[in-house]
């Protein structure tokens, strides 16, 4: 899964909530700031968990303020350890 969120999420801790929350679900994957103010999300793992994630990441209880996140459901790679802050 792949996840744009976009609203006022960099500078505020956002990448470092999202991390905890994949960790606590399981995923692996990274979130990483865009220079255009966004934060792209990849997380791999169980689509029930992916789609846990993303309730999260629209939730009210995010640090900032995520005004839309825009979704798109890849095959996983594979290739992902853990979950990194980019």
């Amino acid at each position: 899964m792949s996840a744009w969120v976009h609203g006022r999420v960099q500078g505020v801790g956002f990448r470092w909530w999202t991390r905890s929350r994949a960790l606590e679900l399981g995923l692996v994957g990274y979130a990483r700031n865009t220079r255009d103010g966004r934060v792209h999300v990849v997380a791999e793992g169980p689509r029930e968990r992916g789609e846990r994630l993303l309730t999260l990441l629209r939730s009210e209880d995010t640090p900032g303020r995520v005004d839309l996140v825009v979704e798109d459901w890849d095959a996983a790679q594979g290739d992902l350890v853990g979950f990194e802050e980019r």
